[in-house]
């Protein structure tokens, strides 16, 4: 027994510790210390499309490489292919402006009840996410405008246009459209992993369509200022369970000249509100990142595409660019967070030699898809001779 004994702490003290001794040198490592996965999130932007589903110029009656959803489509389609997950929203100025609009409301006036207005035809298509609405969508009234978003499968979202109740009480106030919409996004991160983010969408639009569409809000409709609707219902949101929030905001970075409040509508200050990780804009018909102008403006970064260090996008108007936000997400501490971003937009042509050559073909389905209702707004076309001077 004793000859046993012996043998088995020569094995302890021989084998056995010098394992154990090993094992010691590495360090235990907790699981919080473990490195983060990132989620990658890319964000697609459409603006100010104004009617203009195809590649046709109505005006000149012909073919353009210059604009149109058709061959936006075709972008949008590669930069998701190009990802795991990503979300599609538009930022308004969508319903009238062209040829088509025009046809559609002719439509609605002879038949409202059982009117679809035919840029939905496309839009549901390509599975948008959510949308807001531009000062265009109120050109021909409120009835119009309500009657059009009924065709679209998404989510319509606009929080600082409210009802007219005809007091200066505020906390009474009610939203005319859906404020906000919260959306349960399913995405898989960089090691495989599926989560649930709840990406929250707010809708805003520049004042200053109050005082252009007068005639069609006077009495039901009031607005107040993008600044002020973002530090009301951000907070409220992220308390609903948003993880990331992203702004639909239908203005230029600069606000309208003829606006009093200056301050309160301008994208600048807008990115300053505590808790948005992403703004999408339009209205000015301008692109970001990109523009020579804003270079050397303090707080603005041209080249990652950010105001205040917040992720921000304008894609042009027409179809002719794809605004693209890629977002790096990390989860820390119990919350998503934004670790870094880009933005681009990419064009649907470009110029050589002074000459315009495509960078993308129309996608086939769009024009399958608009083929009664093109052939449609040419026959009005040729009964109206109608012309379409725009604002922006």
């Amino acid at each position: 027994m004793m000859g046993m004994d012996k043998r088995k702490r020569i094995i302890f003290f021989t084998v056995i510790v010098p394992i154990i001794a090993l094992f010691c040198h590495f360090p235990v490592v907790k699981a919080e210390e473990l490195p983060a996965s990132t989620v990658h999130l890319r964000i697609l932007e459409t603006t100010d499309l104004h009617g203009n589903m195809l590649d046709y110029d109505y005006r000149k009656k012909r073919e353009t490489i210059e604009f149109g959803l058709a061959r936006t489509a075709t972008l949008i389609k590669k930069a998701r292919n190009e990802v795991q997950n990503s979300l599609l929203f538009d930022n308004g100025d969508l319903l009238v402006g062209n040829a088509l609009g025009e046809y559609a409301v002719k439509k609605y006036k002879e038949n409202p009840k059982y009117f679809f207005h035919p840029v939905y035809k496309i839009m549901n298509s390509l599975h948008y996410d959510a949308a807001t609405l531009g000062n265009h969508e109120f050109n021909y009234g409120l009835d119009f405008l309500l009657d059009s978003i009924k065709g679209a499968k998404f989510p319509y979202v606009n929080a600082n246009v409210y009802v007219d109740d005809h007091n200066d009480v505020e906390v009474d106030d009610i939203n005319f459209f859906n404020p906000y919409v919260i959306l349960n996004k399913q995405v898989v991160d960089t090691n495989g992993q599926t989560h649930n983010i709840k990406v929250g969408v707010i809708g805003l639009l520049t004042p200053i369509f109050y005082a252009w569409d007068i005639e069609h809000v006077r009495g039901m409709a009031k607005v107040k200022s993008l600044v002020q609707t973002a530090e009301h219902f951000v907070p409220i949101m992220k308390q609903k369970g948003a993880d990331v929030i992203v702004v639909l905001a239908h203005s230029g970075i600069g606000a309208d000249k003829r606006l009093k409040d200056q301050e309160g509508n301008n994208l600048f200050n807008l990115s300053k509100v505590k808790g948005i990780d992403a703004i999408l804009f339009g209205h000015s018909h301008s692109v970001f990142p990109g523009r020579d102008d804003l270079k050397n403006r303090p707080g603005i970064n041209n080249e990652k595409g950010t105001i205040n260090g917040v992720a921000a996008v304008q894609a042009g108007f027409w179809g002719n660019h794809l605004g693209i936000i890629d977002l790096n997400l990390q989860h820390i501490n119990g919350e998503w967070k934004v670790m870094d971003s880009q933005s681009e937009v990419q064009s649907i042509f470009r110029i050589i030699n002074g000459k315009k050559k495509p960078n993308v073909n129309p996608d086939p389905e769009i024009h399958a898809l608009m083929e009664e209702s093109h052939l449609n707004t040419l026959m009005y076309l040729e009964e109206s001779n109608l012309g379409f001077p725009l604002s922006p």
